[in-house]
């Protein structure tokens, strides 16, 4: 067996109980060690669980350590690390709770978990000074609709049914104060200086955001946000914006 089929029945190994001991792991007298492996294989997942419950620690809490850890064992079994950098771990860890039936129950639990998640990317994204607002006040009028504004490279939109921002901000603190407004929200997380700032938005302005982050001029946002919802403000709407630091640049 050539080393790069090695390596991989090792780790298809490590993530699956149900699998043999690897070729080549024996103990002093030659034998399959099926017992320290067990041991090197419960470090691997006890790693992974850590890693994850690191990254979705608000995940965690809505569903209790024992949950979790069972639920990240699953996740774990087929989804190796992709990146040598264990912070990355987890990425689609969001849409694996979509299918994981057994936290059918808590629909917006995907949704805090997509959230969770961009807050580590903006975390470790790219520095980059925000938009000046006096780029914008310098736009003359009638090009303004023509603009498009690239996204700072920290910023992440959530646009969730459920009020994911509030279950958020909720569990930042030791003692969880319940939320009382399960209307959907618009979560803008972005890092436009040193650290992570997680805004809801006005929910007028939702479509507007989002428009935007696709690559929509602002005229074709404003006019998509106008149609949504006839009290949108499109001044307000976009200084508030560039205010939060999430864009970067003009194009």
């Amino acid at each position: 067996m050539d080393f790069a089929t090695c390596q991989t029945a090792f780790a298809d190994a490590l993530l699956h109980a149900e699998r043999p001991v690897p070729e080549g792991v024996v103990n002093a007298r030659g034998k399959p060690d099926a017992a320290r492996f067990a041991v090197h294989r419960n470090n691997v997942f006890v790693g992974l669980t850590k890693a994850l419950a690191q990254r979705f620690p608000v995940t965690e809490r809505l569903v209790g350590s024992e949950f979790f850890a069972a639920m990240a064992r699953a996740y774990a079994q087929d989804h190796k690390p992709a990146s040598p950098l264990i912070m990355e771990y987890g990425e689609d860890f969001p849409d694996f709770i979509t299918a994981f039936e057994p936290a059918d129950t808590l629909v917006y639990l995907p949704d805090v978990a997509r959230l969770e998640a961009a807050w580590t990317e903006a975390y470790h994204a790219a520095d980059s000074a925000p938009l000046d607002l006096a780029a914008l006040r310098a736009v003359a009028p009638e090009m303004l609709s023509d603009l498009r504004l690239v996204p700072h490279p920290s910023a992440h939109l959530i646009l969730s049914n459920f009020p994911v921002g509030s279950i958020w901000s909720a569990h930042q603190e030791e003692m969880v104060s319940p939320v009382s407004d399960w209307s959907g929200q618009a979560v803008l997380v972005v890092r436009p200086e040193m650290s992570v700032h997680v805004h809801v938005l006005p929910p007028r302005d939702a479509v507007f955001t989002a428009a935007l982050f696709n690559a929509a001029t602002l005229g074709e946002a404003a006019e998509a946000a106008c149609a949504a919802a006839p009290g949108f403000d499109f001044g307000t709407a976009l200084v508030g914006l560039a205010g939060l630091g999430a864009f970067s640049t003009l194009q």
